[in-house]
């Protein structure tokens, strides 16, 4: 009977209790209670996952690429120091060089003393400084109120005077120099209305060969470089603290100083440093106003290497326009850096 009832369960599809069976002509196989069997693992399909890290990849083994060895920083920095270095390093190198190499022969600093004993220097340092100071000021001063009509004073036009100072900024100081020969020169627009009018066999202007007429001269070339960064800064001033202020009652005046003032000092120090290195250098100014009592160092270092083929002195006056140039721009950077620039 045993044998019949298993018989008739195999028949019918029941399960006997602790036997799994398998589709096909596979065998049973008993299951101990309490014990997981492990099944076959299934493939994998497209979407399932990475393949296991056991998984050769396609196509067969591949070989381990190596990284090619990396260029060191330094190397890429050897050419444009190696160009400025035969620019412009080699030819200073010269040039101290030759301020202790007097005539005489050997190496000495002969030529320092004697370059500074001179009258003619001390002249000229005396003012090359005093130009320079007095057109950075007048820059300041005229470019901070230039810049804040420009900028917060609508009128038809402006934004083409502000183009025009970015195209200003690319002139030659000759040809600024030029120009005002044309209108304040001895043969000059102004003069020669005023001798039409009245008669006079000569005008009233002729400051421009005097230092005033340099200072002029300056102030008109160098103010654009004041103003594009005041114009730079007043572009990122908020409007709404000016208005503000005027809805307080706080008139112009004190506008300018409590609100406009200190955000454009950043600006006002870095185009007042820029302009006051730029006229310690400028050469082209002087020479074409025709200002024969003005020399400055750049026209001293003219004079003793051209006129009085004094090489190692015209060396000396180089070495000391170019000293005096870099501590300023030092002092500027470190200014900058304390306000923020």
């Amino acid at each position: 009977m045993a044998t019949d009832d298993n018989a008739a369960r195999r028949g019918t599809g029941a399960r006997e209790p602790g036997v799994i069976q398998t589709r096909g002509p596979s065998t049973a196989h008993p299951v101990t209670p309490g014990i997981r069997t492990a099944t076959a693992p299934r493939p994998r399909t497209g979407g399932e996952g990475p393949p296991s890290a056991t998984t050769p990849p396609a196509g067969g083994p591949q070989a381990p690429v190596r990284a090619g060895r990396r260029v060191p920083r330094f190397v890429w920095a050897l050419p444009p120091v190696a160009l400025l270095a035969l620019v412009f390093l080699y030819p200073l190198a010269l040039v101290v060089q030759q301020s202790v190499s007097p005539d005489e022969g050997g190496t000495s600093l002969a030529p320092y003393g004697d370059v500074f004993a001179s009258d003619s220097f001390r002249s000229a340092l005396t003012t090359t400084v005093w130009l320079a100071v007095g057109s950075t000021a007048g820059c300041l001063v005229l470019g901070f109120i230039l810049a804040m009509v420009i900028a917060f004073v609508p009128f038809p036009g402006g934004k083409a005077v502000a183009k025009f100072i970015d195209v200003f900024l690319s002139f030659p100081s000759f040809l600024i120099t030029l120009a005002l020969l044309f209108i304040y020169g001895n043969v000059g627009m102004a003069n020669g209305l005023w001798t039409d009018v009245t008669g006079a066999s000569s005008g009233p202007f002729d400051f421009l060969t005097t230092p005033w007429g340099v200072l002029l001269a300056e102030i008109t070339y160098f103010t654009p470089f004041v103003m594009r960064p005041l114009l730079a800064a007043f572009s990122q001033l908020d409007s709404a603290q000016l208005e503000v202020a005027s809805s307080l009652g706080a008139k112009p005046a004190r506008i300018v100083r409590q609100v406009i003032l200190p955000e454009a000092l950043p600006a006002l120090a870095a185009g007042g440093s820029l302009v006051l290195v730029m006229c310690l250098n400028e050469f082209g100014i002087v020479l074409f106003t025709g200002a024969k009592g003005v020399t400055t160092l750049p026209m001293l270092v003219y004079s003793k290497a051209i006129l009085e083929s004094d090489y190692p002195a015209a060396c000396v006056v180089a070495v000391v326009n170019i000293a005096i140039s870099v501590g300023l721009y030092s002092l500027y950077r470190m200014v900058s850096r304390r306000v923020g620039a």
